[in-house]
């Protein structure tokens, strides 16, 4: 334990472990990273991920990503299940390594065994256990943080509900209502700083003080064929004078041998699943386009 004193002569002892965690590094990493936040502690990073929906492929390329970063903290956006055929088994691992996940709509109608669907949809609740049925209808709506004095707000479509699309293309109406407190926010301080899933196309927008992010899918991107994750960088309950970052990332994986399980799995909807992952193309913009045939749906809950 060794302390040097800048302008001193003098040499003192202190806890190493105490300086490490200052500068929040790893010191037997092969690349260690030095972060430090004035007067505020470490600055830390924190993974969130949105849109998992059954590719268990694309995810544990995401959750590897996060890992070789030694990221340790994850936040789940939801839509765990549907399109892609190991809702399951993406529903465990989220179980095992997210520290909060929120309720996404898919998550909500497949999850709730109140709700009919059509043959496809009975397929993808049929995966899961009940147990984890259950689970799902459980998680809450949104999630709040501050992170560098910002106040972040987590959910997974609109601060309304779950079902409320909001496209980067929104208008200001729709932004401001972004950042509201409703029913199902509860009530309490409004967010300046809001991320969001749900429809599958990552972008960052600053406005008048206000922050709104969309993360991307991991499972079921729609702006590019590559899994998307978010990285927050900053003090958890730090102060404003905290630096305060945001990284989106973009992580190949194996599409082919993705959907080759998914095909041995018997998944429905493969023409679309299989569009959707090669070409980023949305399954009902294929379908209008006449790139797949339209199946008899008795419910569609779109992205």
């Amino acid at each position: 334990m060794l302390r040097v004193e800048v302008g001193s002569p003098h040499l003192h002892l202190v806890d190493l472990g105490e300086v490490l965690r200052q500068f929040d590094v790893d010191p037997g990493g092969d690349e260690p990273q030095w972060h430090w936040s004035r007067h505020t502690g470490p600055v830390e990073r924190t993974a969130l991920v949105s849109d998992v929906h059954g590719n268990l492929t694309a995810y544990r390329a995401v959750l590897d990503d996060i890992e070789r970063r030694r990221i340790t903290r994850v936040l789940n956006l939801g839509d765990l299940v549907g399109k892609g055929p190991r809702g399951a088994e993406c529903v465990e691992l989220t179980q095992e390594r997210c520290e909060v996940t929120v309720l996404g709509n898919w998550d909500d109608f497949v999850g709730r065994e109140e709700i009919e669907l059509n043959a496809a949809g009975q397929w993808w609740r049929g995966q899961l256990g009940q147990d984890q049925r259950a689970w799902l209808t459980r998680l809450p709506f949104c999630h709040d943080m501050v992170v560098s004095g910002r106040r972040l707000r987590l959910f997974h479509a609109s601060a309304g509900d779950v079902n409320t699309r909001v496209f980067e293309d929104h208008s200001e109406e729709e932004f401001r209502g972004m950042f509201e407190t409703t029913a199902a926010t509860g009530s309490g301080p409004v967010p300046t700083v809001v991320a969001y899933g749900d429809i599958h196309a990552a972008y960052l927008k600053v406005h008048r003080g206000l922050t709104l992010f969309n993360a991307g899918s991991v499972g079921n991107a729609l702006d590019e064929p590559s899994a998307s994750y978010v990285v927050v960088e900053g003090v958890v309950d730090g102060g404003p004078d905290a630096p305060f970052g945001l990284q989106f990332v973009r992580v190949a994986y194996d599409i082919e041998g993705e959907l080759a399980a998914a095909a041995e799995l018997g998944n429905p909807e493969q023409d679309a699943y299989a569009i959707e992952l090669r070409q980023a193309i949305y399954r009902g913009r294929a379908e209008r386009e006449g790139l797949i045939a339209a199946p008899d749906l008795h419910h569609r809950a779109g992205a």
